[in-house]
């Protein structure tokens, strides 16, 4: 099946700059301009990605993420002007799985919307195995294994890689990793996060000064970032 593409953005120009470059690529594209159209369009269509611009004549952007996570673990990518790191963690807290900052490249976003269909396809939250690209995680065992070979993990590191893999392809902020793996009296320990991201690239990563896997998104989260 051809994956279907939502954008939802209020700038007629960029729409259209949006449907030539995503149906070059072969995607099905529908769009919309508002909150409530774009809602409307999601339950109607049931696309395989969102695109979404924060700005919108009816509301926020955020309203969007939130409304589609109360039913649906769709990938949801954010299209925006706005800089600022507080939106982008905003947006991922929300429940964004990625943030693009306006203007971006062609090749950036079909790269970002790739690795969101992958993450879609690839891991499911309830699975006993997860495999992404050589990486592959037994969850029941807390057993990791990368090109067949067992990697020794401790505790924390194993947590925090299956925090990443259940989200392959999404941006994760620092606050959600440190909440899901220290707990919320840690929210603002940056270091632990750190440390234990430089422990697990060492391990999994052939060049861990210039990771392929383990992607940080400077001031934001961090990425596992499926294979191409």
């Amino acid at each position: 099946m051809i994956p279907a593409i939502l954008v939802i953005e209020d700038e007629l120009p960029m729409r259209r700059v949006l449907r030539s470059a995503l149906g070059g690529q072969g995607y099905r594209v529908w769009e919309a301009g508002t909150v409530e159209e774009g809602l409307s369009a999601f339950a109607a269509r049931s696309p395989q990605v969102v695109l979404l611009d924060l700005g919108l004549p009816d509301g926020e952007g955020f309203e969007v993420v939130e409304r589609i996570r109360d039913s649906s673990g769709v990938p949801i990518v954010v299209i925006s002007a706005r800089g600022d790191e507080r939106d982008q963690v905003r947006a991922l807290d929300s429940g964004a799985n990625d943030y693009v900052t306006k203007p971006f490249r062609e090749a950036e976003l079909f790269a970002r919307v790739r690795a969101a269909l992958r993450g879609a396809a690839r891991v499911s939250r309830h699975a006993e195995t997860l495999t992404i690209g050589p990486l592959r995680i037994h969850c029941y065992e807390r057993r990791v294994y990368m090109n067949d070979v067992e990697i020794e993990l401790t505790p924390t590191e194993y947590n925090l890689l299956n925090a990443l893999a259940r989200e392959a392809g999404r941006v994760i902020t620092h606050r959600q990793l440190l909440r899901q793996v220290w707990g919320p009296e840690f929210v603002e320990d940056v270091q632990y996060l750190r440390v234990f991201m430089k422990q697990l690239r060492h391990k999994l990563e052939p060049n861990p000064t210039k990771p392929q896997l383990l992607v940080t998104t400077p001031g934001v989260g961090y990425r596992l970032r499926p294979p191409d």
